[in-house]
């Protein structure tokens, strides 16, 4: 799930920071594949809430695609029904392989790392770094390349030998 910003000042830094980071975490990305023996691509997925069941999210995705062709009318009626389930946000993954080997990496994840202190997949509320935003309150590009650098190698160190 997205983290919980609740300041105003900090949802300014973070729209500030997040495109950027996401450019160069996909950048950093590349370098690294580039010279290892996994390879990628890039997936775009539905994210639930954490819970939703297999047949909830079964209806909510046939409502979807039933809202596409539905008149008017129909069209009123399946968005109060979906206005009570829970809903999807999308995400990107990149899907890593080697030989028999998979993994998994959330792409706006590894932006979350960049972009907020201390974060982690579990952080209640989140506090943006600062760092990355120089004086002027841009974006402070060396350092955000960095810090991006250092997460994306940190996800390769980990992954399996």
């Amino acid at each position: 799930m997205p983290p919980k910003i609740n300041d105003s000042v900090a949802w300014q830094q973070a729209e500030i920071l997040m495109q950027p980071a996401f450019i160069r975490v996909v950048d950093n990305i590349r370098k690294l594949l580039d010279v290892s023996s996994w390879t990628g691509t890039y997936q775009d997925v539905l994210i639930w809430p954490t819970g939703t069941t297999d047949e909830t999210q079964a209806i909510v995705t046939k409502l979807l695609q039933d809202l596409e062709a539905a008149t008017p009318e129909q069209a009123l009626e399946i968005r109060e029904t979906l206005s009570v389930l829970p809903m999807p946000h999308p995400g990107y993954h990149l899907c890593l392989k080697r030989q028999e080997q998979q993994v998994s990496i959330d792409l706006w994840e590894l932006c979350y790392r960049v972009c907020f202190r201390y974060y982690t997949p579990v952080s209640e509320n989140v506090e943006i770094d600062t760092s990355l935003i120089d004086e002027t309150g841009d974006v402070d590009w060396q350092v955000l390349e960095n810090k991006t650098k250092q997460v994306v190698e940190e996800v390769f160190a980990s992954l399996p030998e």
